[in-house]
This record gives structure tokens, sequence and C-alpha cells, in this order.
């Protein structure tokens, strides 16, 4: 470039921008150490301006989301960050800048930033979800306790638990709590604590630490053996501010080692005193319920029905003598009626039978084959009949016919006969 510029024939600006660019892009991708004096987030693309603590220089960097996204919850203006990026020209304006395609953060940042990476990724998978979660038991027989050998989080749990309930068992692992087999041994005691068949609930605990004295416990192998453990398990790491990722998966969380014995074993006292409460409860519950019964009964039994059962088989008994005597009555009315009616019709009927025509002097003349006569003419003249008369009977002769006007002697025609 130096050789084909003069001052008679200098090169544009433009040219020497693109020039400078093309150079540019033939420099391959570089790690650079600063630390962030702007962050500004966008929904694509990401813009930072990363300055050199010891000098005044400041270069622009530009990512694409998802290289941000892994560290933007610990990113803030002020933290120290490693880059792989590229060197770029934007030839426009002639300016340089760097286009990264990871960021880390610097010693404590970089590591946390780890850890916020594998929790973000153990998110995804479920790991953290509460429906997975375990209940505790109420009153757990055996409790398993990891922790570390004569530490001060092993005499918490033991002593807070067994004043508040002194018949639990222990099954107590004591286990290497920091350094880079720590994470591997609390592995196995968990499993190993897991499979007895006793254990009840499993309690991880240590005492307070820097972050890179809890390490074991983010440990990846270690969560995804608690996640799988069917035993519930604590976690009692560290202390309230403390929060490593066995927190996120472990049953639950407590905030200390006394914490947890006190959330895993009841207090007996306390127990003894809601029994009493519930007792107590109990008993005005079923006084009240009998008392009410008994009221409702009371009422019920001061009800005419039942003060007095009798009565209503008296008024029953009343009503049916009532009606007895009604049907009495009534069956009387009827058969003195009938009776007068016989008597009126027994009357028209002995007015109308022969029997008191023949009581008045009348006779019947019949012939010995049993026939009546009705008229003189069916008589001959020394025949003998048979008079039937009120008192009986009697054999006649007939003497003479003498046919007689029935008009002047009705009925008498056949009494002219001698005996």
């Amino acid at each position: 470039m130096a050789n084909s510029s003069s001052p008679e024939a200098p090169i544009p600006v433009g040219k020497v921008s693109a020039l400078i660019g093309g150079w540019v892009d033939r420099l391959g991708a570089v790690w650079v150490e600063g630390q962030i004096t702007q962050l500004s987030r966008r929904p694509g693309m990401q813009f930072l301006t990363l300055r050199d603590p010891d000098k005044d220089i400041s270069l622009g960097v530009t990512c694409y989301r998802s290289v941000f996204e892994p560290v933007a919850d610990v990113l803030q203006e002020g933290s120290r960050i490693l880059v792989y990026a590229k060197p770029e020209w934007y030839t426009p304006r002639g300016t340089l800048s760097l286009r990264a395609t990871e960021i880390r953060l610097v010693g404590l940042g970089e590591l946390l930033a780890r850890l916020e990476q594998l929790k973000h990724r153990l998110a995804g998978e479920g790991l953290f979800a509460m429906d997975r979660k375990k209940p505790l038991p109420f009153l757990p027989q055996c409790v398993g306790l990891i922790t570390g050998r004569a530490s001060a989080a092993e005499r918490d749990v033991l002593e807070v638990a067994r004043r508040r309930w002194p018949a639990v068992r222990f099954e107590v692992r004591n286990v290497l709590v920091q350094g880079a087999q720590a994470a591997s041994q609390v592995a196995a005691a968990v499993r190993q604590l897991d499979e007895h068949p006793e254990v009840d609930v499993i309690v991880v605990a240590r005492g307070g630490g820097s972050v890179e004295d809890l390490l074991p416990f983010s440990d990846e192998q270690l969560l995804r053996t608690v996640a799988a453990a069917a035993t519930p398990v604590v976690s009692a790491i560290g202390h309230e501010p403390d929060q490593p990722l066995l927190d996120f998966v472990a049953d639950l969380r407590a905030s200390t080692p006394t914490d947890a014995a006190k959330r895993v074993v009841p207090d007996v006292g306390e127990e003894q005193t809601r029994v009493r409460q519930l007792r107590d409860r109990a008993r005005r519950t079923v006084i009240g319920l009998v008392e009410r019964e008994q009221h409702g009964l009371a009422g019920v039994r001061s009800r005419p029905v039942l003060a007095a059962p009798q009565r209503l088989v008296e008024e029953r008994a009343q009503e049916l003598t009532a009606l007895l005597d009604r049907s009495r009555r009534s069956l009387g009315h009827r058969l003195d009626r009938a009776e007068s009616d016989l008597g009126h019709t027994l009357a028209r009927v002995v007015a109308l039978s022969p029997a008191a025509t023949l009581e008045r002097g009348y006779a019947v003349l019949q012939r010995s084959d049993g026939t009546v006569l009705t008229d003189p003419a069916q008589a001959a003249a020394g025949e003998r009949l048979h008079a039937r008369v009120a008192g009986g009977g009697l054999s006649v002769t007939v003497e003479e016919v003498d046919p007689v006007d029935p008009v002047d002697s009705v009925g008498e025609g056949i009494v002219a006969a001698d005996a």
C-alpha cells in the first residue's frame, strides 16, 4: 500500500479502510482479557465495551445472544472476563471491534459461570422440578447422616435431633466434605444409605465455607445420584447465603445443619401438646355432638306422640268404638226398616193369600185329580168333590148344578152341596 501511493496520487480514506479490513479479516480468533465498562443487552446481538484495567484502552465486543445467555446472570459492569473473539473491522466507520464466540469470567467469576451453565442444563432436564420432590416422613425411625468426621455439623444435627425426639436413631457416614475426593465419597454414601432398609431420610450436612470449599456439593455426578435416590434427601450445606446446586436437587433445603435436624425430626414436646389439643378438640366436638343429639332426642320425646304414646291408641280406639256404634245403629236401623217392610209385605201377602180367603168362610173345590173348580158347569150331579176350608178339608157330593150369576154371587157357586 505504501509503494502504490504518493503525494500526487493519494489513496482515498474509503480504500484505506477497506485495505485495513481485508488485513484484519485474515487475523485469527484470540483470547482477550479485560473489564466490562459498558453492557448493552439487546434482543439479538449483545454489545460490551471491554477496557484494559492497566491502560486507558477500550474495544467494543459483540456476540450473539446464545453466547451471552449462559453467563448473563453473573455478568455486570466491572466484571473481569475472558472472551474468545475474532477481530472485525467496520469499514464505513473505520472502527475495530471483537466478535466473541465464548465468554468466561476470570477466576471466581469463571467458576460461577460454569456453575450457572450446569444449573441451566440440569433445570432444563427437570431435576429441579417441584413435582419430583419426595415428601419427608413425619416421624423417621432412622435418619441417615452424611457429614465430615467430628464436625460441628454432625454434632449440631445429632444433639438437636435427639433433644427433640430422644428415640430417633442415626446411620452416620463420615466422608470428606472438601477437596477433589469429596463429591465421589458423598455420592457413594448417598447410594449406600439409599439402599439401607431402615433409613427413612438422608441428611447431607456441612458447615459454611467459601464457594471453592462448597464446590463438591455442586458436582454433576453427585447431583444426579441424589436425584435418582428413592429415599428423601435433605441438603444442609453451609449457612443461609450459601446455596450449592445440591439445594436445588434435594427434596428439601435446610438453611443450616441445625435447621435440618428441626425439619427432619418433630419435637416431642410440641407433638404432645398438639396431641392434647387435638384430644381436647375431639372431646369438645364429641360432647357438643352428644349434647345436640340429646337436645334433639328430648325435643322428640316431648312431642305428644312420644310423651303419651297410649293416647294415640286410645284415640284410635275411641274412633273405632264410635265407628262400631255407628255401624250398629246403622245396621239396626236397616234391620228395623227391613223388618217393618217385611211385616208390611207379609201382611199384604197374608191378606192376599188363599188361606185368608178361606178364613173368611170360602172353600176351594177340587176334583179327585186335584183340579180346582172355578165354574159350576165344570161339575156334574152326583160327583164327589174335595172341599178345602180354613180348618181342613172334607168330601162333598154334588146334588145339583145351579149356575149362578157371577156378578151377584162371586165365589159362591160351588158351596150348594151337602156334606
